[in-house]
């Protein structure tokens, strides 16, 4: 393992088995993707994890319908997740399920340092159970039946409001309730703990309402890793899940390898979760670690839910197969391609919040951004390059200072701009740093003209000036545009004879104004980004 880069590590939840995955699971892991393609670009030895959650009673109940063993159930999802993260271009270094060798290993070996930190016992639960969220509720949190949520007079799971099970049997407990005044400690002197800032006080308002020990394990089923010095016992999903970001760096296993990459790799630089995993993330897991002496993650970056605009009220709702308003990844991509979908989810739909998307709202984006703007600016500038130059970019004109610059003043820090906005996951203000420069170049061309100056020959150095510094333009914002939609931008430096750039992993420095060569062949080629009608 090369370690003389600083290690990046990012992490997607684990995703639930019971279904195919969905464009909410897609949303998290694309986030994560382009956080990790950036890093990378960065100088940054990234290790970028996703995986599958396998074990719990959701699971057992979903292979149980289709007739399967948790196991074959299992096994047959894998290939579904794999097969859209490959098609969505994600760049997963690891891909972890939790039925493998390396995390039964490791959560036994949790469960020693549990029962030698003392703030494990054994006792019994007497309480609710929402098994579609693998979530334990007292008396007080559930909520009664109306005509809205359910029959009255059942008990509903406060959070999804599906009917909960009450569940009596022995069990091991975790004193979370021990690590209250901690919690609150790391979220004052860490407030970037969970990010955006609205979700902490979410979080800072659960802690302060108290907090009650968590049962961690179950006998009244066995689809689980045991507990190992318990027989009848088997790990509650959860305790088992959130231990996957420390297993698939070495956790637990004793060799001098997997301590250099555990020491190299631990903590994490972010977790990248939905709101409705918040409390698991924020509370439990960083008490989990600090009951055991481990360092706890730098940020937890809780985003929003996907909505669907109503076309006819314009309000924005829940998407579900029942109201008919369920969009599933492949229809956005038959639609706007790989590169537009990636795109418009992680520019037009703001991560920390709730985003209502619409059909009508992607042909919008993708049209004035990609088609218009950014595919416009490649095809018309590579055509005159070619046209004027012999099929080749200019030279770099001698005269380079002698004309007035525009492009090159908006590329002064742009970089640093837009790195300040991807360091924070705002990857809509960072790309609307690269737009400008987009824009001002698309712009440039209609005030510049450089057909009328390919007409007077006294003009053509001013001619090679204004067409290096399209090219230019072009090559800066295709290295930034890279993390949000890797192979057109790798298809752009390619058109530019610049392919070999790709691979850089020094941003500010290749994106310098004025590392164009000049003089390599250009190519046209189709268009990369076709309007939809």
């Amino acid at each position: 393992m090369d370690q003389s880069k600083p290690s990046f590590f990012i992490t997607t939840p684990i995703y639930y088995v019971n279904a195919d995955p969905h464009l909410g699971t897609a949303y998290s892991t694309i986030i994560a993707d382009v956080q990790a393609r950036y890093r990378r670009s960065a100088g940054y030895n990234v290790k970028f994890l996703t995986g599958m959650d396998e074990h719990g009673e959701k699971v057992a109940e979903a292979a149980a319908k289709h007739n399967m063993t948790p196991q074959e159930w299992t096994d047959s999802q894998a290939p579904h997740f794999k097969e859209l993260w490959n098609k969505l271009e994600i760049s997963n270094d690891d891909f972890i399920r939790t039925t493998e060798p390396r995390q039964h290993h490791a959560v036994q070996y949790l469960w020693e340092r549990m029962k030698e930190s003392g703030y494990l016992y054994k006792g019994s639960y007497d309480g609710w159970y929402c098994v579609p969220d693998e979530t334990y509720f007292t008396d007080t949190q559930v909520q009664k039946g109306d005509e809205e949520y359910g029959s009255v007079g059942q008990h509903l799971c406060p959070d999804c409001h599906r009917p909960l099970e009450r569940v009596q049997e022995e069990s091991y407990f975790f004193k979370l309730s021990a690590f209250q005044d901690k919690l609150l400690k790391l979220y004052d002197e860490h407030p970037d703990f969970v990010e955006p800032a609205f979700r902490m006080n979410e979080v800072r308002s659960f802690v302060e309402g108290g907090l009650n020990d968590l049962s961690v394990s179950r006998t009244s089923f066995d689809w689980g890793i045991q507990v190992p010095f318990d027989e009848g016992h088997v790990t509650y999903v959860w305790f088992d899940a959130l231990l996957n970001y420390m297993t698939a760096v070495g956790y637990g296993v004793d060799t001098d390898e997997a301590r250099a990459e555990l020491s190299y790799r631990w903590p994490a630089q972010f977790h990248i979760v939905g709101k409705d995993i918040i409390r698991f993330h924020c509370v439990i897991w960083p008490a989990m670690l600090m009951a055991i002496g481990e360092a706890l993650p730098e940020h937890v970056f809780a985003h929003g839910f996907l909505t669907v605009r109503n076309a006819e009220t314009g309000k924005a709702e829940k998407m579900s197969k029942s109201r008919g308003n369920a969009i599933a990844p492949q229809d956005v991509i038959d639609m706007l391609g790989v590169e537009g979908y990636r795109y418009y989810f992680m520019t037009d739909v703001v991560p920390g919040t709730d985003g209502a998307i619409s059909f009508d709202r992607m042909e919008q984006v993708y049209n004035a951004d990609l088609a218009n703007s950014w595919g416009n600016l490649i095809s018309r500038s590579l055509n005159m390059s070619a046209k004027y130059f012999d099929g080749c970019a200019p030279a770099k004109p001698a005269s380079f200072d002698a004309f007035d610059n525009p492009l090159a003043k908006i590329a002064d820090g742009l970089v640093e701009r837009y790195m300040a906005k991807m360091d924070v996951l705002d990857y809509g203000g960072a790309k609307d740093e690269v737009m400008e420069l987009i824009h001002a170049a698309n712009h440039y061309i209609e005030d510049s003209e450089p057909w009328a100056l390919a007409k007077d020959e006294a003009k053509a150095d001013e001619l090679a000036f204004v067409i290096y510094n399209l090219l230019e333009a072009i090559r800066i914002a295709a290295h930034l545009l890279m993390p949000l939609m890797p192979q057109t931008s790798a298809e752009a430096l390619r058109r530019l004879s610049c392919e070999d750039e790709a691979a850089s992993d020094d941003l500010k420095g290749i994106c310098a104004w004025g590392l164009l060569a000049g003089g390599q062949p250009v190519e046209k080629g189709d268009p990369l980004f076709p309007r939809l009608a």
